[in-house]
Parts: C-alpha cells; structure tokens; sequence
C-alpha cells in the first residue's frame, strides 16, 4: 500500500506542485491549506508523513501549533516543515517543537524526495530492524529498536524519529565520538551542524524532565556527540 503524505500549505498551486510531485513518486497524497481542516482529517486518520508551512492563510503560526497537536499525539510521526521563512530562530523553533526536518521552499524538488524518501527508510527500519539488533542496553539505558521505544532508568522516553535514531548511533558504541556525517548516516537523514545541534538539545531536554542528573551525552567541541556509559 502507498505511503500517504499530507501537505497543510494555504496557497493551493504550490500545493498542487507538491503533491504532484509526490505522486509520481507513488504516494497517496491529501493536501489542506489550514490547520483545523488537516486536523479534522487527522482525526479520522493519520497519515504516515507530514509537510506542513508554517504561515497557514491568516493563522501566522500555524503550521507551528499543528506540529505541537500532532507531536503530542503522535511521537513517531514523520513531520517536515516546507516554508519561504528562512530565519535560523523559525528553524530552531520547528526542531524544538518535534520537527524532523526543516527545509525551504527553495529546495529542489529531487532533494525533497530523498529526504521524505529518507524518513520512510528510517520507518521501514523499525518495522524490520536488523538481526540481532533489536535490544540494546547500556546501563540505564534500554533500546527496543522492534517497538522503536527507548526507556531511561524505567521510564518512556518519548521522542521523534530523527531523535530516536540519533540516540541509538551514540549509545551503540559508548565513548566513541559521533561526528556530523556519522550521525546524519545513521539517523539517514541531511542535517546541518545547526539542525543536529537543536536535535541533541532537545533529546537532552527529554532525559533532564525525566532524571535531572542525565548527563550521558557527552558533547565533544569541534568533533560531535558521544554516549558516556557507566
């Protein structure tokens, strides 16, 4: 069956261009050019990829509140902001929110393909992870890369896809350095040194709520991130 992408852009001849383009790829495409309109559909099914703008006809803000709705009833689901707004603060802001990507609308057409294609390997890895690669602990730390669930001294750790990823490409090896392109290999996904970094914020931001004392990323300036393993 098709991969379903939804498209929330209000102006409807770049949504059209987008979705065609996704069809010829040979997903399933719905597109909506407001908020509550996606949400009223998303509430009867989720789609398995959102592209989302962030200015949605007069709700300036939009496209960030729906990352927040969908984000907090859907921890995997892929999100990509697609917007003209270039700015490094709405960049981060989108990350923040629980984005796993966030591109401008002067991408070209093929580099969105390879990343929405991106995203969907890294479902497709979930649903049939590596022999022998299903657990992973390290200490506190347990990973169920079948379930694609991650626990911290007991408790759920809820995070993205990209997150989820990155995480495990540090904990596999502890006390190895993770550079930009190792992690960007492992998470199969293009991010820039900036993206990685609002990454890694957040994921820490999720261990902190849970245990104040986290502290096993460890960042290594001028060279990456790695998982220090007691």
């Amino acid at each position: 069956m098709a991969k379903r992408i939804a498209i929330v852009e209000d102006e409807a001849a770049i949504r059209d261009n987008y979705a065609a383009a996704f069809r010829r790829e040979g997903y399933a495409v719905d597109g909506y050019e407001a908020r509550q309109p996606a949400l009223d559909a998303f509430e009867l099914r989720l789609p398995d990829l959102v592209v989302i703008d962030v200015n949605l006809k007069d709700d300036v803000e939009g496209g960030f509140e729906l990352c927040r709705t969908l984000r907090a009833r859907a921890a995997d689901l892929p999100i990509i902001f697609l917007t003209a707004r270039d700015s490094e603060l709405d960049a981060i802001s989108g990350l923040r929110l629980g984005a796993d990507d966030y591109l401008t609308k002067d991408i070209s057409l093929p580099h969105l393909m390879a990343r929405v294609a991106a995203l969907f390997r890294r479902l497709d890895a979930v649903q049939q992870p590596e022999a022998g690669g299903k657990r992973l602990s390290r200490g506190d730390l347990e990973i169920d890369t079948d379930r694609m669930s991650l626990l911290w001294r007991g408790q759920p750790v809820g995070l993205t896809l990209t997150e989820f990823w990155l995480v495990h490409a540090m904990a596999r090896y502890p006390g190895h350095v993770k550079n930009r392109q190792q992690l960007m290999d492992a998470a199969q996904a293009v991010l820039d040194d900036n993206t990685i970094t609002s990454h890694v914020k957040r994921i820490r931001r999720k261990f902190l709520a849970i245990d104040p004392g986290f502290d096993a990323i460890e960042t290594v300036y001028g060279m990456g991130y790695r998982w220090v393993s007691e």
